[in-house]
């Protein structure tokens, strides 16, 4: 029988940041009203502003919110939506919403329930991919759920071996154990995770490749029984299990090999009665070997670098198929042009084991005019923009930075020029990281594995070390912007160092932000600068190193730094009293203070634990009194879907807990008392 096609000119996206921006920003291109929901905390979000309609949905939290399906539906219901985009992530691959959409007469813009049901199901999913000929990792996928037959089969299978949530996704339930000793601690906080985000702690097993490569392969189906695949993507370089950069087409891959992944991952989708874009993950063995290693079905997080290489927008494509058009393209007409890369910005802080981090985005801007970006090569997929305020209720991604070159070497260098453009002020990001594993020598390289992040991290996070170079830098930007600052005409009021009848003289303070409240005075690097006038260089005296240096505004936050005749442009702000300055080989941050203002003092330890985020307590760990040694897990807290374990900082004991499991903490909140030992 022919399917029916089912046109519709209103479309709901039920998800909210990023993806709903991007399937709002198609939507409106091919003529569709949109309409956005939201929770109260993103009352004022990105999303509702763009949106033509927009429908409350609930509270903060997103039980009650955008996974309340009941809600969604009235909210469809009530502007006469014909059409739903879930976007990825909360109600996407939920088949009780799928067939809920359908007994309400409303398109649901993805697969049917059936082929959610089948792969949602990861160990039965196992079982349809073998009669489908697609390559297993040896495991257990099996419904016995002992916690006795479950380590007697991470014994049988051999360490490592990953735990993985049967109905998870998103590396949420995800644990690498590494041997038997710390297998029912693993199992007992995925279960934890497992539950709070999916309400099934089911696991399963799977022999953990050491040093795999994670390809994925981007299918598309329509009602019609085609199916095709626009090649692969690489997403390798994870932590906990999340990506963080990822590339299209994967490198190395010959066609032979490219082929024969692609005609495996559309027998997996045809196997399941597959219906618009889905993603089938494998791992990639060093010697060519691949595995089955999960169907996403629904569009993936990385789905840019696809379109930047086949020149398709896979939102259309979703939105056509959805209408019941056939697919766009047959396999011979799909080709791969250039390289492209995605590197996605967290709100977190990579130097403190990646904790999220909450507050006001005071600026939030891609200055493609200062870098010398052209509009094809870079591509901002945001949820957020200068103003907004990042909360601690959904997950940490704030956007994609997504380029295209001719080459891998091409792109991987734009990606670098446009990491370096990307100016963040209020909140920690992940920007700098990025940049560091960019330039790093091993992903240049193609040394690609899903442990590159924790096999370099001796590189990846050595200590800054600054150059002469660097101090002065700094020290001109501050100075530049110093001689902005003057309150009148009165040259007493000035800030640039004027004297009269005597050089402008200022003497200035730098250090590394991180250790702006320590007490050590060899931190710190004093600079004297002097100039005879406002047009004059400025004489910039370092230790027994003196630089002429001048400085020249450019387009956007660009700056050209001269020193002793060298001449450097680079991306320069002041984030507060810190001075950044990024170019594409890095970024360098330094604590910029008038000599006059430094603060001395010594910072007390105090005898108590805060907490690094907004969140929630999961489980205290010890009683109070019971004396603990330095390490030893204390507490547990969730925050943005993702659990951390607080330590003892020392020897010695809880003396009070603050909060207790359920209690809602705030950023700053001291969560218990500690007594050191004597």
């Amino acid at each position: 029988m022919t399917p029916t096609p089912t046109p519709f000119d209103t479309l709901l996206v039920a998800n909210r940041g990023e993806i709903a921006c991007r399937v709002m920003r198609t939507a409106r291109r091919l003529g569709l009203k949109t309409v956005a929901v939201y929770s109260d905390a993103d009352a004022t979000a990105r999303h509702v502003r763009e949106a033509d309609e927009a429908v409350r949905l609930g509270p903060a939290a997103a039980r009650e919110s955008y996974l309340n399906i009941e809600a969604v539906i009235d909210a469809a219901q009530r502007t006469g939506t014909g059409a739903i985009h879930p976007g990825y992530g909360f109600l996407s691959e939920n088949g009780t919403f799928v067939k809920a959409l359908e007994q309400a007469g409303i398109t649901f813009v993805g697969p049917p329930a059936s082929a959610i049901a089948a792969m949602g199901d990861k160990s039965a999913a196992k079982a349809r991919m073998a009669n489908a000929g697609v390559p297993l990792v040896p495991g257990y996928h099996g419904d016995d759920q002992d916690d006795a037959l479950l380590r007697a089969e991470a014994d049988k299978i051999g360490y490592p071996v990953m735990l993985k949530a049967s109905a998870g996704g998103g590396g949420k339930g995800m644990r690498v154990v590494e041997s038997g000793e710390g297998f029912k601690a693993a199992l007992d906080g995925c279960r934890r995770e497992s539950k709070a985000a999916f309400g099934d702690d089911r696991m399963l097993i799977e022999k953990y490749l050491v040093q795999p490569r994670h390809v994925e392969v981007q299918v598309f189906c329509d009602r019609y029984g085609q199916g095709v695949y626009l090649f692969e993507r690489d997403c390798s370089v994870q932590r906990r299990h999340q990506k963080v950069i990822e590339e299209a087409p994967a490198p190395g891959m010959t066609p032979e090999l490219r082929t024969a992944m692609g005609d495996a991952a559309v027998r997996a989708a045809k196997e399941i009665g597959y219906v618009g874009a889905g993603t089938v993950e494998f791992l990639l063995d060093a010697d060519g070997s691949f595995y089955f290693m999960e169907m996403n079905t629904r569009l993936q997080v990385e789905h840019p670098v696809t379109e930047m290489i086949t020149g398709q927008d896979l939102v259309e494509w979703q939105l056509r198929v959805a209408m019941g058009e056939p697919l766009p393209c047959r396999q011979d007409e799909l080709t791969i042009t250039g390289h492209s890369f995605e590197a996605r910005l967290y709100a977190e802080d990579p130097e403190q084991d990646f904790l999220p981090a909450t507050g006001l985005l005071a600026r939030f801007e891609l200055d493609t005019e200062g870098a010398g970006l052209a509009a094809d090569q870079v591509r901002l997929d945001s949820g957020v923009e200068s103003g907004d305020r990042v909360s601690m209720h959904y997950d940490p991604m704030l956007a994609k930075l997504i380029v295209h070159g001719v080459d891998r070497d091409a792109a991987l260098a734009t990606l670098n020029r446009a990491l370096a453009a990307l100016d963040v002020q209020g909140v920690v990001t992940n920007r700098a990281f990025l940049q560091r594993l960019a330039n790093h020598p091993g992903f240049k390289n193609v040394e690609l594995d899903t442990r590159f992040i924790e096999r370099n991290e001796a590189t990846l996070f050595a200590p800054r070390r600054y150059t002469t170079q660097d101090y002065a830098s700094a020290a001109l930007i501050g100075l530049h912007q110093l001689a902005q600052e003057c309150e009148s005409d009165s040259p007493w009021d000035r800030h640039d160092g004027f004297r009269l009848n005597a050089p402008h003289t200022i003497r200035i303070t730098l250090c590394d932000p991180s250790a702006a409240q320590g007490s050590e005075r060899d931190s710190l690097v004093v600079v004297e600068g002097k100039r005879t006038n406002l047009d004059a260089q400025w004489q910039l005296t370092i230790g027994e190193h003196t630089l002429s240096a001048s400085l020249q505004p450019l387009a956007g936050d660009a700056v050209a730094v001269t020193l002793d005749g060298h001449r450097r442009r680079l991306q320069a702000y002041r984030d507060g009293n810190v001075v950044v300055m990024a170019e594409p080989s890095g970024e360098t941050r330094l604590l910029w203070q008038r000599i006059d203002a430094i603060d001395h003092g010594h910072q007390e330890t105090e005898a108590t634990l805060t907490a690094p985020m907004h969140g929630t307590v999961v489980a205290l760990l010890v009683e109070p009194g019971a004396t603990v040694e330095k390490g030893m897990p204390l507490m547990v807290m969730e925050a943005m879907k993702m659990e951390h374990t607080m330590t003892a900082p020392t020897h010695g004991s809880v003396a009070t807990f603050h909060f207790q499991a359920g209690d809602t903490v705030s950023q700053g909140d001291v969560l218990l008392d500690f007594a050191p030992s004597e």
